[in-house]
């Protein structure tokens, strides 16, 4: 039987395609064979895509290629109609949402089909509700996530979004502040009380790494980004921690895009977590952060001594630990950072008492905190170095975050990246995107080229010998 006029053309326009070499085996796969030819009328081609994000995806970074393919297969009027769609068990579920692209040489104009409603949300019918691992650890709650001035509005705005998670203004809620302040704690203590009043709620933790991880995955297979997609349209509470990390991640930030337009317009809650404000945020699409900024933007800052106080006294309240308030006091005033380093601090002096069968006094206490001196100097960050550097040579921020490649600037951009990866916790993606919106690549490029031109040039090790003495003792 001779194929239908529609998949022939379909088919001939895969093999134009792959016969180019223009595209890698992984995009053809991922973004074309599972796109079904659906009608040929006229010069005008209807196709059917996996999801909303697929369709964004052809027109973003293929619709020229196509247009091409399909002028010289049907002619110069040649027209391109989506249909999007998801499937639900073996069955397509057609959604009442078209998309039509014109394609000519001209730019390409999008729309919707005027004889279709339009609706900005959609059930998937057929789908049995599912047990998801939420990935939360109940250890993090709000009865162990001391209050303080240093996280009140981020802990008040948490609070009430347990209440009513998706309907509260504080959707997203965007938690962000250095490193060992709570972030992860209080973002996972908004899960764990919602699931524990709302067994029923879908809730969901993970870091923006995993999402990463799983989106990479599920473009290699058939039909597994729309698998991808539709787990993550159906949660009630989506909680992503380290958004930074998103950073020169296009095709992670589109997917997340759609998923983030999904819950939002579902009445879903999001809680996102990062190590600055959006606004400090770099190699981020400015559509996301728009969305980011939608909520609630709340800091967390480093406790002061009272709370530090508070904190160790919950510590000691919930693990049975009697602590004399002399001893709480001293490592409260000693360990200033972070809580990280405050619970920390608390821990090796509890294991140290207890392996070497010794009684808490000043002295071990004064012991532990000396051992753990270089843990507890002030939290040095990317910003702070970069600041430094350019004080230093006596450049602008913008001077440094530009492109330029003049020798001193690239000079002190190389050695801001190279610092902030030796005295920072920080990973290469986060440096590049705060320092100029780069990639890991051209981070990893600095680190070397400054750790080869210290063993030889010893104007580069004086640099960073005088730029490390400026930045432990400013």
């Amino acid at each position: 039987m001779k194929e239908p006029k529609h998949m022939q053309v379909w088919q001939d326009c895969l093999n134009i395609i792959q016969a180019t070499g223009i595209v890698s085996k992984q995009e053809f796969d991922t973004w074309f064979l599972p796109v079904r030819p659906v009608s040929l009328e006229g010069s005008t081609l209807t196709i059917e895509v996996g999801s909303d994000f697929v369709r964004d995806e052809i027109e973003t970074n293929y619709i020229n290629l196509l247009g091409s393919v399909l002028r010289r297969e049907i002619g110069k009027d040649a027209k391109l109609l989506y249909q999007v769609r998801v499937v639900s068990g073996e069955k397509p579920v057609r959604l009442p949402q078209e998309t039509q692209v014109q394609v000519t040489n001209r730019p390409i104009v999008t729309g919707y089909d005027s004889e279709m409603p339009i609706e900005n949300s959609y059930v998937i019918p057929g789908i049995r509700k599912i047990d998801v691992n939420s990935q939360l650890d109940t250890s993090y709650n709000f009865d162990t996530f001391i209050e303080g001035d240093c996280n009140r509005l981020a802990r008040q705005a948490g609070r009430s979004i347990v209440d009513n998670p998706g309907k509260s203004t504080f959707n997203p809620l965007f938690i962000y502040g250095g490193t060992g302040l709570g972030k992860t704690h209080l973002a996972q203590a908004i899960g764990v009380a919602i699931k524990a009043r709302m067994p029923e709620k879908l809730v969901l933790y993970v870091s923006a790494g995993t999402f990463q991880s799983q989106f990479v995955d599920a473009t290699m297979g058939k039909n597994k980004m729309n698998d991808f997609l539709l787990f993550y349209q159906r949660m009630d509470v989506l909680i992503i921690d380290d958004v930074q990390d998103f950073a020169s991640k296009v095709g992670t930030q589109g997917a997340f895009f759609h998923i983030f337009n999904y819950l939002q317009n579902s009445g879903k809650q999001l809680v996102l977590t990062s190590d600055c404000a959006p606004v400090q945020l770099s190699g981020l699409e400015e559509r996301l952060l728009s969305r980011f900024k939608w909520g609630l933007s709340a800091e967390l800052l480093p406790p002061s001594f009272e709370t530090r106080v508070d904190i160790l006294k919950s510590k000691c309240l919930h693990e049975g630990v009697d602590l004399s308030d002399e001893i709480i006091d001293f490592l409260a005033s000693k360990v200033k950072t972070n809580v990280r380093d405050l619970v920390g601090a608390y821990r090796t002096l509890i294991l140290n008492s207890i392996f070497a069968k010794k009684a808490i006094t000043m002295d071990l206490a004064d012991s532990v905190v000396r051992s753990l001196v270089s843990d507890t100097r002030r939290e040095i960050s990317i910003n702070t170095i970069q600041s430094t550097v350019c004080n230093y040579f006596s450049l602008e921020p913008e001077q440094l975050h530009s492109n330029s490649r003049k020798r001193e600037i690239v000079q002190a951009r190389q050695l801001a990246m190279y610092l902030s990866r030796e005295m920072t916790n920080s990973s290469l993606s986060t440096i590049g995107s705060q320092i100029g919106g780069k990639d890991h690549a051209t981070v990893l490029h600095a680190i070397k080229t400054v750790k080869d031109l210290m063993e030889t040039d010893r104007g580069i090790r004086q640099y960073v010998s005088d730029l490390k003495k400026k930045l432990s003792t400013d």
